[in-house]
């Protein structure tokens, strides 16, 4: 049997992914090198981010080479080091990528304390994902009390924790999500004061209309993850001086819906008239606002003031499947991979 693993991109998309746009395959172990930790991955993380690479398109970083292993990041335990500060056994998150065990460099990866919380969620609610909802929230949209927030993707990895944080700032919070059962889990778990249903909308003016109805005053923030009719719904009911932090666009990551989504004009002349700022982010060119968000998340995730759920895809595998589905929005909460043994389960 084969000792290591990895997922590979086998073909670039044309439109939605599919299967045979991913291959398995089998190798001896990768081995540490000066200044490296060998890393058993138990955790993968997957995210909507991962499908941009797999296209060979400039953007803000380079894309996944045919052939290569998928990217992403996993939480492991080190089973070999030649880095000081590292240990075998300890419990590290990094980019292990799509794959059993990575030889990953010591200044790129970071321990993981399991007595604060199961060390999966150092890939959701304390990881990449809850970093970035904290910044989008503080940082870009410069959120106050006694503002309305509108939160696409609403129970995702992300959403979910962008409601919550709004709500400990005394913000009114209107989330928007796929499907009744999401919808619940958003106002009676996690406390955001209403969300809606994308999917028993028909159309955006539908959608738009609703958010009318549940944000009366208008909405000073909305914190983009889809784009689609969820942001064509939006865009009429921001207040002049709102804020729209965009974080993803995963309705659009495929290609479809493109050619009906709002006239640029009509997009630029709300931005003008109601003197909105827009501002797009990435969350590795925020890594020094990394320590404030834990700080202040990791205390309120240890006691239960914020709440997480996670989908988990058992055995790599099944990671490309899983990757789909988190496409289409088939995940519930934080979409995960269980790649190995998890000494703290």
């Amino acid at each position: 049997m084969a000792d290591f693993s990895k997922i590979v991109l086998a073909g670039r998309p044309q439109g939605a992914p599919t299967p045979e746009h991913f291959r398995l395959e089998h190798g001896a172990l990768p081995q540490a090198g000066e200044g490296e930790v060998l890393v058993r991955t138990i955790w993968m993380s997957l995210d909507p981010y991962m499908r941009g690479r797999m296209d060979d398109a400039k953007s803000y970083a380079d894309p996944v080479p045919l052939g290569g292993t998928m990217e992403g990041g996993g939480v492991g335990e080190v089973i070999a080091s030649h880095a000081p500060g590292f240990a075998p056994g300890d419990i590290v998150v990094g980019r292990t990528g799509w794959a059993s065990h990575a030889a990953l460099p010591a200044d790129e990866i970071r321990k993981v304390d399991p007595s604060v919380a199961p060390i999966s969620t150092a890939l959701g609610v304390l990881g990449m994902p809850g970093h970035t909802a904290w910044v989008g929230l503080n940082d870009i949209a410069q959120a106050k009390s006694g503002e309305t927030i509108v939160v696409s993707a609403a129970t995702g990895a992300v959403g979910s924790l962008v409601g919550q944080l709004a709500k400990t700032k005394g913000m009114r919070v209107i989330g928007v999500a796929g499907g009744p059962d999401k919808c619940a889990f958003a106002t009676d778990e996690l406390g955001f004061d209403a969300c809606l249903d994308h999917r028993a909308a028909p159309d955006w003016k539908t959608l738009s209309a609703q958010i009318k109805e549940a944000a009366p005053k208008g909405v000073d923030v909305y914190f983009e993850n889809v784009g689609g009719k969820t942001l064509d719904a939006v865009l009429p009911r921001m207040n002049t001086w709102g804020r729209i932090a965009i974080c993803g666009m995963i309705a659009w990551y495929s290609g479809q819906g493109v050619a009906e989504a709002a006239p640029l004009p009509v997009a630029w002349r709300t931005i003008l008239t109601r003197r909105l700022r827009v501002q797009g982010y990435i969350i590795f060119d925020h890594n020094d606002r990394y320590a404030p968000f834990a700080q202040e998340v990791a205390p309120m995730v240890a006691d239960g003031r914020i709440r997480y759920r996670e989908t988990v895809a058992e055995g790599l595998e099944n990671a490309p499947q899983a990757f789909l589905d988190l496409l289409k929005g088939g995940n519930f909460g934080k979409q995960l991979v269980r790649v190995g043994e998890d000494p703290g389960a």
